[in-house]
């Protein structure tokens, strides 16, 4: 580290105000500052410093959707040789899968920190650390298959509209990779309709093995509850083979990239509450909202398949689990204040599963729902606080 650190140091002067590229300032400074801890102190004031900054935070998480990311690449794998029926062994699965999912995490990237770095050169700020995560998650939401180019620009909208209109990174209102998702959703729901079975039937590259299956399509878990006629229903997958809850547990079954296995998704969450980088409040309630309102309609609801559903299938179909963990538990746009959290995470989860049994045009649910929180967060956490101010300010007059 000690070379890496004095070459950066001996570059750095060509970057600085008066070198050759003083223009590319921002760029040089992302670069630094994502490889070392900046040592710079401050000079007035009283300040607490602290060696975890944003970025350290953000890498962190990125570190946590690991496990949803390659149990994903390998979904993707499985889910192809078994639409064309052909035996693979490990590697080849997981090397099919890689090579489909590679493409979108580049164009995620490139596309989202490209912008990021025009805004910063022309603002002449810091590069900001949002986009690292963001980056990494809008892979992880949207169907292997999804046009590049529709990524693309699904992503340069919701970094310009969503995030940087607002100001950049701490500042953005809205979840910016469902602001991707939601625009996909919305703009082209042929390719995202979140109901449909997303299998990839040949690789990015032209290579890896497998051929090509024309005309594949079939229904996703969620897709099958929320357009059968039948008040009861069995979910199957493409050759009428019924889907267990340990299906969807392990995640073998079609859906988004790293939406799909709640075992992976649970390893992430575990790292997320060890580095306390995300509160086991939001989470927890938002597990208890989809619960208790699955379970309203278990007994309550209309008599349709999706109401008649066993409640805790709701919880591990879809993208409810990877929602509460990773996109509820966001910390600019969700709720900050400690019994805010409790309150905007159930509200999620009720959300979600109202969404999910009463429209059946959005089978999903946790997209909308955690979006439409998103503008309530602010609220939440002013009236929790008003509560506690006022709560005190009786308790002074009554001494």
């Amino acid at each position: 580290m000690n070379k890496l650190r004095n070459l950066v140091d001996k570059i750095k002067p060509n970057f600085e105000k008066g070198g050759k590229f003083e223009k590319l300032h921002s760029v040089f400074d992302g670069f630094e500052t994502f490889l070392f801890v900046p040592n710079t102190t401050s000079k007035r004031g009283t300040h607490i410093h602290d060696a975890v900054d944003s970025k350290r935070t953000m890498i962190m998480v990125v570190l946590a959707l690991v496990p949803a990311l390659l149990f994903g690449m390998y979904n993707v794998g499985y889910q192809h040789f078994l639409a064309i029926g052909q035996d693979a062994d490990f590697w080849a699965t997981f090397w099919f899968g890689f090579l489909s999912v590679l493409p979108i995490i580049l164009v995620s990237y490139i596309v989202g920190l490209g912008i990021e770095f025009v805004v910063a050169q022309i603002k002449g700020h810091e590069i900001q650390e949002g986009f690292l995560v963001t980056g990494f998650l809008i892979p992880l939401i949207v169907p292997v298959d999804t046009p590049l180019w529709m990524i693309a620009f699904a992503t340069a909208f919701a970094v310009i509209f969503a995030k940087e209109v607002f100001g950049g990174t701490g500042m953005n209102i809205f979840n910016v990779a469902l602001i991707t998702r939601a625009f996909l959703f919305f703009a082209y729901p042929s390719a995202m309709s979140g109901d449909k079975v997303w299998i990839r039937t040949s690789d990015a590259f032209g290579f890896g093995g497998g051929q090509v299956v024309d005309g594949f399509s079939g229904a996703t878990p969620l897709g099958q509850i929320a357009t059968s006629p039948s008040p009861t229903i069995q979910i199957t997958d493409m050759f009428g083979h019924q889907f267990s809850i340990m299906d969807a547990i392990t995640g073998f079954i079609p859906g988004s990239i790293g939406e799909t296995s709640v075992i992976a998704i649970a390893l992430g969450a575990i790292i997320l509450l060890i580095t306390g980088v995300a509160s086991w409040k939001t989470m927890l309630s938002v597990f208890a909202g989809g619960s208790i309102m699955a379970l309203i309609f278990n007994y309550f609801g209309p008599d349709t398949a999706a109401a008649n559903f066993p409640w805790y299938y709701h919880l591990v179909l879809g993208g409810f689990a990877f929602g509460a963990v990773f996109m509820a538990t966001d910390p600019v746009t969700s709720a900050r204040t400690e019994t805010g959290k409790w309150i905007y995470g159930f509200l999620i989860g009720v959300m979600a599963i109202v969404i999910r049994v009463l429209n059946p045009g959005y089978a999903e649910g946790m997209m909308l729902a955690i979006l439409l929180m998103n503008i309530f967060a602010p609220l939440i956490d002013y009236y929790v606080v008003d509560a506690n101010v006022k709560r005190r300010l009786k308790r002074a007059v009554n001494k």
